[in-house]
């Protein structure tokens, strides 16, 4: 294929990326022509498709629920052609501008020409909202990373997100607008693709079998909901009445890889002893090596492969595409875990989609999607960090796997000119098993802090995983959407429907050990010579329902201004393991409008604004532990020895009762209590105004300002004891309501700043009562806050038939005091119940910025033809570091005795079990998030060299691709514990000295070459 004939193709798809209808695989046509009596516009496209509609009395035209992909536009007279436009490219959600102003009878058709009159197509002045939508040509053209994320990436107002985060195939997520990374939405030809347990990530296309990717970062209407972060939405390629047929085989080589750089130890600065604490460095050496990453590389190779065509011309049509992705590399374990793993990776993409125009009038669309993902399997291996070198065999890895498939149908029916119905149905089913590599039937032996055996050593045993999952985990899901569209005059009206349904069983841990069933605990050695037994396990099932209705009137009210004003209504049900609703949020009213002026009345300068809210449901995964059955117990023992083969105490005596520290003993919880009885779903509110405009016959330009606010979050609270307070000032008895506050709905799910109303209920069962916990009830101080504003200028030179780029500068501010559904900066991911809310020790200090927001970003993005064979292209991402923090113990250092737990560590709310403690103090200082500095600017840069030789008819392709061109190796993000230990013995705390070195940074650059061919 040659570059030029794509260019106004690629020129209507980028420059004024802006509609945005999340889950939309359709776009629209508009346009001028000259005012005349009998005139018509026909588009088709080489699917079979073609509609037409008339021309009104001022010359104005559009043509609505265009399947994506390429048209020909024809204006005719009393059924004579009159003019043609060809490569006329539709986006999802957006609208392509062809005018026929000036046609004649022998007008010239594009095709034939780089670009003429229509060098930049019409601004859609009838869209309000804002993306990017990057097309099959592009991703051609542009080094990108073959990932959904990657190509997200290159959308203003995006950023990645930590690396704790990963999606179903182990590659980074994505924030937007200042958003956690699992408050966005993921579709494949209109169908939630998203992970369906706790929507971390989603399924995608194989990267060849894409036609175009929007990536919305706000500002949708009234059809679309569940995100209050971003919405990535993929649409496939479908079949033509040409067959054709391609492929491509891709090589990363290791040799090619930049070396991964070492972490080593740092030197915190040691803090004057106290009276109460003595501080001391860590047993680690500042500047010693912590871990060998020099060999941590890997080589990958991606073979994939299409065809599509005719099944019956002008009727039934077919695409399949197929993609294997094999990964093979070295990951060197830090020193203390002296391992060493050689793994291989495994991912497969099947898509396959038929197209069926039934009539000229009803098209059926029938989609198939399979997703097999195998991660880490191979062996593990001592390894010598003296000699740095592999030792002996340890073990084989577990490997991860993860099978989706999907079945997607759609059906379109253009009932008259004025009336269109659709229907979008689908339904999924995942498999999430873990094939075990170390077959042990041994528990796993664990110890706490200054857990050391007289000799210096620590018990151990053969067996390394601490939790197993179970072989029958899966999830489910199915889906159902119904819109109707009603032109009235100057009004477009729609209606629908959007439900959603999601069933998970056998998801989360459990102790039971697959290879010794009777094994369902781990030990772990303690300070003093004690030993504790725990029983940890929450493995269980839930469901959920999403049910959804809407209205939404588009208004033409004036030949230069547009309205879109809609309403939703969202319902989020999440029911228990016992099929019970622990959460039912009804009438969630979200009401959007938008406002678009086209300036000059000649869709060269548009101005455009719009405001909506945006309500987020709760996953599956938040009734794990929160509402289902689950059990954590401990007992704690003294022993006479240990087995030295299996680590086992010996000659036990035990001290005192099993306990439950969060009262999980594997009762059923009643679904009243788990949750305040008045909870809200997560919502926010967002205001956008722009503008863009031409700029001469050659470029555009524009601005973008975001406003976004969280207005309500949902989280757990973990505070009995401040209910309890609460009732006794109610004149209550909180001993009366024991099992209540301290049994199996110990944490419940709450609103953050509201009056939460608490049930609890009598030991005896014979009463119950509301407890209302204001803010001031709890002990915080502020309620939940996340503001976002954004500013984003752009300047853009649409393909010309030579050359396109276009350059962004965005300035960021995010700052309050939650950041949504999981916590950065230690990689929990117990969405909506974090650490956050759990008392109001923990929330002290932590209003500042957001680990998700980067104050300063450049994006550039760009091709250049040099000749009909060769073509080179780039990107760059410039960005500005990510917030640091300090976590430490709670309080200043000059705090009375009693305020402290015996030794010295102040734990009020008796988390710091791993010793560093979570709070946001260090050395009795309180550290907010972004006051402790930020990690390091980055600049990353890609290019790419293609060429396309003459003698094989520009069909054949050889690629070069180079990531992170400067072999950039920045920190991404650090570690903020102060602490690492404390000894209760000698009253020391002793300082981490991995505080504020990386726990992640930029990847090493990488080497891709390509060869495709496409017939």
């Amino acid at each position: 294929m040659r570059w030029r004939p794509t260019a106004l193709a690629i020129a209507m798809g980028l420059s004024f990326s802006g509609a945005a209808l999340a889950q939309s695989t359709v776009g629209s046509i508009f346009g001028q022509a000259p005012t005349a009596s009998g005139e018509t516009v026909v588009v088709s496209n080489t699917s079979g498709f073609s509609r037409e509609v008339p021309v009104d009395s001022t010359g104005r035209y559009r043509v609505d629920h265009l399947p994506v992909g390429t048209y020909t536009v024809t204006l005719k007279q009393n059924g004579t052609v009159v003019s043609t436009h060809d490569n006329a490219y539709v986006s999802s959600g957006g609208a392509a501008g062809v005018d026929f102003a000036s046609a004649s009878t022998n007008a010239t058709q594009l095709s034939s020409v780089t670009v003429t009159a229509n060098a930049l197509p019409s601004i859609d002045v009838t869209n309000v909202n804002s993306s990017t939508v990057i097309t099959a040509a592009d991703l051609k053209r542009l080094p990108v990373a073959h990932s959904a994320e990657a190509i997200a990436l290159l959308s203003p107002n995006t950023t990645s997100g930590s690396g704790f985060f990963t999606g179903t195939s182990g590659q980074s997520l994505v924030s937007f607008g200042g958003s956690s990374v699992s408050e966005n939405s993921y579709y494949v030809n209109g169908y939630n693709v998203g992970e369906p347990y706790k929507n971390l990530g989603g399924f995608q296309l194989p990267y060849g079998a894409i036609e175009q990717q929007e990536t919305l970062t706000g500002g949708y209407d009234a059809k679309y909901g569940r995100s209050d972060g971003g919405v990535i939405n993929q649409v496939g390629k479908r079949g033509t009445n040409d067959w054709h047929f391609g492929g491509q085989v891709s090589w990363q080589p290791r040799s090619f890889e930049g070396t991964p750089t070492n972490y080593r130890y740092g030197n915190p600065s040691i803090p004057a002893s106290s009276s109460l604490v003595n501080y001391a460095p860590a047993p680690n050496a500042p500047g010693s090596l912590r871990q060998y990453r020099n060999d941590n590389k890997e080589w990958q190779t991606i073979y994939s492969a299409y065809v599509g065509g005719p099944l019956i011309k002008d009727k039934l049509y077919l695409f399949l595409a197929g993609e294997t992705t094999k990964t093979q590399g070295t990951n060197v374990e830090t020193i203390d875990n002296g391992k060493v793993q050689d793994f291989h990776d495994k991912e497969t993409k099947f898509y396959g989609k038929l197209d069926w125009n039934i009539t000229d009038s009803n098209v059926l669309e029938l989609t198939a999607l399979r997703n097999n993902t195998s991660l880490g399997a191979g062996s593990t291996y001592d390894f010598d960090y003296d000699t740095l070198q592999k030792g002996a065999f340890s073990s084989k890895n577990d490997v991860t796997k993860d099978n989706a498939q999907f079945y997607i149908g759609h059906f379109t029916s253009y009932i008259t000119d004025a009336a269109t119905l659709s229907i979008t149905a689908g339904k999924a089913h995942f498999q999430d098993p873990v094939e075990y590599g170390n077959t042990s039937p041994l528990p796993f032996i664990s110890r706490g802090t200054n857990a050391t055996l007289p000799d210096g050593s620590h018990p151990t045993n053969a067996q390394t995983n601490t939790s197993w999952t179970s072989p029958g985990a899966k999830n489910s899901t199915r889906g159902l959407r119904v819109d109707f569209d009603y032109k009235l005059g100057d009004h477009d009206l729609l209606a629908g429907i959007d439900n959603m349904y999601y069933r998970a069983i056998d998801q989360g841990p459990n102790q039971q050990n697959p290879f010794n069933p009777a094994v369902n605990y781990y030990w772990r050695y303690l300070a003093g010579g004690e030993v504790q037994k725990r029983e940890i396990g929450w493995a269980t099932s839930m469901t959920m329902s999403q049910k959804a209705y809407y209205l939404q009137d588009n208004w033409q009210v004036a030949s230069n201004v547009y309205l879109s004003i809609g309403l939703r209504n969202d319902r989020f049900t999440n029911y228990n393991d016992l099929s019970k609703a622990f959460v039912d949020e009804k009438n969630q009213w979200e009401p959007r409008i938008g406002a678009s002026w086209d300036v000059f009345g000649d869709s060269s300068f548009k101005v455009y604004g719009n405001a909506g809210r945006y309500y987020l449901a709760l996953p599956n995964n938040a009734a794990e532990r929160a509402a289902n059955r689950s059990t954590y117990l401990t007992t704690n023992y003294s022993y006479t020895s240990i087995d030295p083969v299996t680590g086992i105490p010996q000659g036990l005596t035990q001290l005192g009762p099993t306990t439950s520290p969060d009262g999980e003993t594997g009762a059923p919880k009643d679904p009243l209590q788990v949750a305040a009885r008045n909870l809200k779903p997560e919502y926010l509110d967002e205001f956008i105004v722009g503008f863009d405009k031409k700029l001469g016959d050659h470029w555009v330009y524009g601005a973008k300002a975001m406003w976004r606010e969280l207005k309500a979050a949902i989280d757990d609270e973990c505070s009995p004891s401040q209910i309890a307070t609460k009732m006794t000032s109610m004149g209550l008895d909180p001993s009366l309501y024991s099992n209540s506050l301290y049994g199996a709905s110990y944490c419940r799910l709450f609103n953050p700043g509201r009056t939460n109303n608490m049930l609890v209920v009598s030991d005896d069962g014979s009463k119950s009562v509301l407890v209302p916990m204001t803010l001031k009830d709890w002990g915080f101080d502020r309620g939940a806050v996340r503001k976002y504003g954004s500013l984003n200028l752009y300047l853009e030179h649409p393909f010309d038939g030579k050359w396109y780029g276009r350059v962004d500068y965005t300035f960021t501010r995010g700052f309050g005091n939650t950041e949504g559904q999981v916590r950065s900066d230690f990689g929990q991911e117990d969405i909506s119940k974090t650490e956050d809310w759990d008392s109001w020790q923990l929330m002290d200090g932590q209003y500042g910025e957001f680990a998700n927001v980067r104050k300063h970003q450049i994006r550039f993005r760009g091709s250049y033809e040099i000749s009909p064979e060769w073509l080179v292209s780039g990107t760059l991402l410039v960005q500005s570091g990510m917030p640091r923090e300090c976590l430490g113990y709670f309080g200043p250092l000059t705090q009375g005795p009693g305020g402290y737990l015996p030794g010295g560590a102040n734990d009020p709310t008796g988390y710091n079990n791993s010793g560093t403690g979570n709070y946001h103090w260090c050395n009795g200082q309180r550290v907010t998030p972004g006051s402790n500095g930020h990690t390091p600017w980055t600049e990353l840069v890609n290019f790419g060299v293609h060429y396309r030789p003459a003698f094989a008819d520009h069909k054949l392709g050889f690629n070069l691709d180079v990531f992170n061109a400067l072999n950039q190796q920045r920190a991404l993000q650090t570690d903020p514990s102060f602490p690492n230990s404390f000894n209760r013995l000698n009253n020391t705390i002793y300082v981490n000295t991995n505080y504020q070195q990386p726990l992640f940074t930029t990847p090493p650059r990488t080497v891709r070459f390509s060869v495709t061919y496409d017939y």
